[in-house]
């Protein structure tokens, strides 16, 4: 018998150190070649570790949410090479989404499951990526069912859409909720969650966020009910051919067309060197929440797209982020962000900039309301607008400015489609 060790992988970029997220596997367990082990995060990435061989897993080189530096001793497995040829080299890692920020399907794991012996058909045990068990999960998809394509009976996402396209999915199975588990009078029962993964991610990017910008929020309310009504037009108009229009798109387009009158507010703010970079372009980050934590994807160059473009890509971001496929691309470089609760959306709100940036406009939910018009009181549709400004670069009034040019826009919609 002999024993390889496998090492924290070097993923490039000058990455010197990553963080330990999921454990796929525990000491005793046997692997075979291809397998998930485990999954390792950067500032910049999330991948997956898997097995170079077959053999028993003989120990573990650290515990979820600890920092392991590159090519330190990850895990070691017995096989039955001769010691003699024992390679230790550091395992390729699996990192086809690597991306800035990271991969919600591997920030929150699905539990690690026992793995299947190196005789044993991986048929039986089917072999899959966090994000591939994550989404069959979602889908209600059982992986034991899925014809495998990749290499050593790995489940593919190809595999996982040709078993829906085929089966269709059903309703996964639910958790259930505390109130289906009562607890006994008395007691208090502690559950110790570590703060690791994409909530660590998020907690320190909020921490710095608060740490460095003085938050400056200005809410003002908005009647949208002319936008609703012509929303509503468009939709029956064209909604067949060109897709339906939600409320954001027309956002967007109020704070592009706001945005290029105020540009101190489309920035980013190098608080290093001092530096502010005003865009000419509008990229515009969409706070966007996943099972496994808030994600913003960019629509970039949304001074360029018509309100339907716009809706299509908001859509296409929003299910890259859901599903763990988001880009490194796909995930960096806004310059200005639109946050919404939709029908949770509040009275009003504090968003939390995201830094480097300088602004970001909190959307909250829309409420008919008894209003004065012309000495009448009728009922109006409205909606606060809550956004947040870093004070060292926007001063209050600019602020103040920037927000009634958008509220406008918005009770004057026809205004959104005139040439400036």
């Amino acid at each position: 018998m002999g024993e390889h060790v496998i090492k924290v992988p070097d993923i490039g970029e000058g990455i010197a150190e990553v963080e330990l997220v999921a454990w796929h596997v525990k000491t005793g367990d046997s692997v075979v070649e291809d397998q998930a082990l485990a999954d390792v995060m950067t500032d910049k990435a999330t991948v997956e570790v898997p097995s170079p061989v077959v053999g028993k897993v003989i120990s573990l080189g650290g515990q979820v949410g600890q920092v392991l530096a590159v090519g330190a001793e990850l895990i070691r497995i017995e096989t039955a090479a001769d010691a003699s040829e024992r390679d230790v080299r550091p395992a390729v890692a699996h990192a086809p989404q690597a991306r800035a920020g990271v991969s919600p399907s591997k920030a929150a794991p699905a539990p690690a499951r026992q793995s299947a012996p190196a005789a044993q058909s991986t048929a039986d045990r089917p072999i899959a990526s966090p994000a591939v068990r994550r989404r069959a999960w979602e889908l209600g998809v059982a992986l034991d069912q899925v014809a495998a394509s990749g290499s050593g009976g790995r489940i593919m996402q190809a595999d996982l859409d040709a078993y829906v396209a085929l089966h269709g999915t059903s309703a996964p199975a639910r958790m259930p909720s505390p109130a289906a588990s009562p607890v006994a009078p008395g007691v208090d029962q502690e559950e110790k969650v570590p703060v690791v993964g994409l909530r660590r991610r998020i907690a320190l990017k909020m921490q710095e966020s608060k740490r460095r910008i003085p938050h400056y929020t200005y809410v003002e309310e908005v009647d949208v009910t002319e936008l609703e009504a012509l929303r509503a037009r468009l939709n029956d108009k064209w909604g067949k051919q060109r897709g339906h229009l939600t409320l954001l798109p027309l956002l967007v387009r109020a704070l592009v067309r706001a945005a290029g009158e105020y540009p101190q507010v489309n920035a980013r703010f190098d608080d290093e060197t001092g530096i502010i970079t005003r865009h000419s372009a509008v990229h515009i980050g969409i706070a966007t929440q996943t099972a496994a934590g808030l994600m913003v994807p960019v629509l970039r160059h949304a001074q360029d797209r018509d309100p339907w473009s716009c809706a299509v890509e908001v859509a296409r971001l929003a299910e890259a982020a859901r599903s763990g496929k988001a880009t490194r691309d796909e995930l960096t470089g806004s310059t200005i962000t639109i946050t919404s609760l939709g029908s949770l959306g509040g009275i009003a709100t504090t968003p939390v900039i995201n830094h480097p940036e300088v602004a970001i406009v909190g959307v909250n939910r829309i409420v008919e309301r008894p209003m004065l018009r012309g000495g009448a009181v009728v009922a109006r549709q409205m909606m606060n607008l809550s956004s947040s400004f870093d004070h060292r670069v926007v001063d209050g009034q600019y602020a103040a400015q920037f927000v009634q040019a958008m509220r406008g826009l918005l009770e004057c919609p026809a205004m959104l489609f005139v040439d400036s």
